[in-house]
């Protein structure tokens, strides 16, 4: 019997030391906007690196722990590395291309609503990039929990928070395209502490999410949050 506790108790520990374990190697590694590239033009930036994030690249390699074949299938629609094949939006790529590997669960969570957002992939690569893409313009539903309605979470695993923005015609006006998703991170089990690439603070960093959120709520064209998880 003391031998069988003494087995269950290392397998929780375990456990309990995996869920929150996720990205804490890269707790300090500076931030650096757009880090990561094709290692070709027009983005000559390395596939992988471990010492510089921003909040996706550092949320992408975690869920990769490291590893670049994971990492290229995150990043890249079927995995086919490429410029224009590049998961860049959050709202029309990265979250459908990526639903084998990530849920929106907003509603488990808190009383929801709706953002419906208009993503101009072909007029963002033109004006920003003045590169020719035929991808449809697309609208898409963003189901997210406001800031109003955010109440104390309880995950115990997990979860990936994506901030969500109003729609903001100057940046629409400056890139070609409407934008919903602004920044990402981890928010670690317990609900308490947000583990994020900052460019506030200059670095990979873990700060109070309850904190973090009234900051973020006090600033114009922020409303709320969506809460993935990642499946296992």
């Amino acid at each position: 019997m003391k031998l069988y506790c003494a087995l269950l108790f290392v397998l929780v520990c375990t456990a309990c030391a995996r869920n929150t374990t996720i990205g804490e190697q890269y707790i300090g590694a500076k931030y650096v906007r757009d880090p990561l590239g094709e290692e070709v033009a027009p983005d000559t930036d390395p596939l992988i690196r471990f010492d510089a994030f921003d909040c996706t690249t550092f949320v992408e390699t975690a869920l990769a722990n490291g590893d670049k074949e994971k990492l290229n299938h995150i990043r890249y629609k079927n995995g086919v590395i490429g410029f224009v094949n590049r998961n860049h939006f959050i709202e029309t790529d990265w979250v459908p291309n990526n639903a084998n590997l990530v849920e929106n669960v907003s509603d488990k969570y808190g009383k929801t609503t709706t953002r419906t957002v208009t993503i101009n992939r072909s007029a963002w690569m033109k004006k920003v990039h003045n590169i020719s893409d035929t991808t449809p313009t697309k609208t898409v539903k963003l189901k997210y929990i406001p800031y109003a309605s955010l109440g104390e979470i309880k995950n115990d695993e997990p979860l990936i928070v994506l901030f969500v923005l109003s729609a903001n015609p100057y940046f629409i006006n400056k890139t070609g395209t409407e934008l919903a998703v602004h920044h990402m991170g981890f928010l670690l089990p317990g609900g308490k502490i947000l583990r994020h690439a900052s460019s506030g603070l200059g670095a990979v960093v873990e700060v109070n999410f309850n904190e973090y959120v009234a900051k973020r709520q006090k600033t114009a064209n922020n409303l709320g949050i969506m809460l993935l998880e990642i499946k296992k």
